[in-house]
């Protein structure tokens, strides 16, 4: 266990880091900080300069890869380190001086248990790219197809495994502090949060199962791909995919001069964002310009699968009404989802928050992304948090700063674009086949099926558990009692579709189809 003389240390450390770029000046300023943490701020900035204008992002890349990871997550966080902080970390960029190919080849190779050449005829001792966890080579396996290899920094897991521990520790004595503030916040939940993330960044199995997953969810998606996992040559410091041609989505000009039809890509973009966020509740959470290439054909494909979020079914339900609310202006059921969701405490008042909503989101209808946008909309939304007793709901964190992503790159290419008229067709039809009629009537209608499925094991349970006196009887044969069971779920299963639809048309379909129809129609 690490002492906490050694998590004092470090995070002094850091702080004269965070002072030498003007980075704590906002922390001691803000009336809502606890008394001890700006103590802490004023011993650690002793003898250093603090330039006029910080550079929140230069101080989180100076600290470290873990830092680095950190920033990026606090950038969709205004409501923690503000808005000017927020806007300025949203620069960062994730990338770093790479690792010798020495290094890279023995940690593959130890990795493998194999030399290379068994498994690989070429790799570029030169990386494409090189980020704070791990960096890119090209390279030809021994069939002969062009892959991309991704192999973790020497060392990467114990160092961030060290950094998380004092965040962690930093996060615990924040609450212990007994501030409003520091509750509502939740620092401990959001520490955990990033560092499950994070741990499965630092695990490349689980990114290939996170690519293979998301593809099976994309697949019929128009134009949009994720590249083929090489499992015989991946493991969890090494992973390899098919190689991607095509132009970087931010390298806006050679993307018109190659003839790609700009505001088409953003609109894609959005909606297989929509289709994964909402639909599957699996997203790509690491949407930035470097890990989006454009083929020749206009295929979007995605890159890079070590951050993914996941939002269950309610949520997703809470979400789309919320996105939909908002573009048609029905503030007050946007405000009921909030508390039924419980994310605003019942003692606030539903028609006072309806109208903080509207004066949020009233600004913005109508109006093209380059005026108002999403992320100004989350601004909005993290600044009336506070006034209604909002705790943080990590979550939700993936999600709005993937939002902030999408949105960004989608302006890049059409600065005209407004995500309200490309979001609401889309999310109007999911509302309308999940809480209409028919997937009120599926749900009940699965739910029950399989407690009739689950029948024949509880019987059998029970007969084992607690036999007829005298002992138990010699079985039946097994072909006869599977037969039995089948022919009576069968007819169990007939009784009950009949009752569940006559139940539905006669006593709640009427009143469902007319809910659903105000509401999409």
């Amino acid at each position: 266990m690490t002492r906490p003389s050694t998590h004092i240390r470090r995070l002094l450390g850091w702080g004269r880091t965070l002072a030498r770029h003007g980075a704590l000046r906002g922390i001691e300023n803000d009336p809502n900080m606890p008394a001890p943490v700006k103590r802490l701020c004023r011993i650690a900035r002793i003898g250093t300069v603090q330039p006029r204008e910080p550079d929140y992002a230069g101080a989180f890349r100076a600290i470290g890869p873990a830092a680095i990871k950190l920033g990026q997550t606090l950038a969709t966080r205004p409501d923690i380190v503000g808005e000017e902080a927020a806007r300025n970390l949203l620069s960062l960029q994730d990338d770093l001086p790479p690792v010798p190919f020495a290094q890279i080849r023995a940690s593959m190779e130890a990795a493998f248990e194999a030399p290379l050449e068994t498994l690989f005829a070429s790799i570029d001792p030169v990386p494409v790219g090189a980020a704070s966890i791990a960096q890119v080579h090209k390279g030809v396996t021994t069939e002969g197809r062009e892959v991309a290899i991704k192999v973790l920094r020497p060392g990467i897991r114990e160092r961030f495994a060290r950094d998380i521990a004092t965040y962690e520790w930093a996060a615990a004595h924040l609450e212990a502090l007994g501030s409003d503030e520091a509750r509502r916040l939740r620092p401990q939940l959001v520490i955990a949060n990033f560092k499950r993330w994070t741990n499965r960044e630092l695990d490349l199995r689980r990114e290939a199962a996170s690519a293979s997953e998301l593809a099976e969810h994309m697949v019929g998606t128009q134009k949009y791909r994720i590249p083929a996992i090489d499992w015989d040559r991946t493991n969890g410091r090494v992973m390899t995919v098919e190689w991607v041609d095509g132009i970087k989505i931010s390298n806006v000009e050679a993307l018109v001069v190659a003839g790609h039809d700009l505001p088409d890509l953003a609109e894609r973009l959005v909606l297989a964002f929509l289709k994964q966020a909402i639909s599957a509740g699996f997203f790509h959470a690491d949407m930035h310009q470097g890990n989006l290439f454009v083929q020749a054909d206009g295929t979007i494909v995605a890159i890079d699968f070590g951050i993914m979020g996941r939002i269950d079914r309610r949520a997703r339900q809470w979400l789309a009404e919320i996105l939909y609310g908002l573009t048609t202006g029905n503030y007050r059921r946007v405000a009921e989802i909030h508390f039924e969701a419980q994310y605003v405490p019942s003692h606030h008042s539903v028609d006072e928050f309806a109208t903080a909503l509207r004066a949020v989101g009233e600004p913005m209808r109508g109006k093209p992304v380059s005026e108002l946008s999403v992320g100004q909309m989350l601004d909005g939304l993290f600044a009336i948090t506070r006034d209604f007793d909002m705790q943080t709901q990590p979550h939700l964190l993936l999600l709005q700063k993937t939002m902030v992503m999408v949105e960004g790159i989608a302006t890049q290419l059409n600065p005209q674009i407004n995500m309200w008229d490309v979001s609401a067709p889309f999310v109007r039809a999911w509302i309308r086949d999940e809480l209409g009629p028919e997937a009120a009537l599926a749900d009940r209608i699965r739910t029950d099926t399989e407690t009739l499925l689950r029948i024949p094991a509880l019987v059998r349970r029970l007969e084992e558990q607690y036999p007829p006196r005298g002992g138990a009887p010699e079985p039946p044969p097994v072909p006869d009692v599977e037969l039995m069971w089948e022919r009576r779920e069968r007819k169990e299963r007939g009784r009950g579709l009949l009752g569940y639809i006559a139940a539905a048309i006669v006593g709640g379909g009427a009143m469902w189809l007319a809910a659903v129809q105000g509401w999409v129609g």
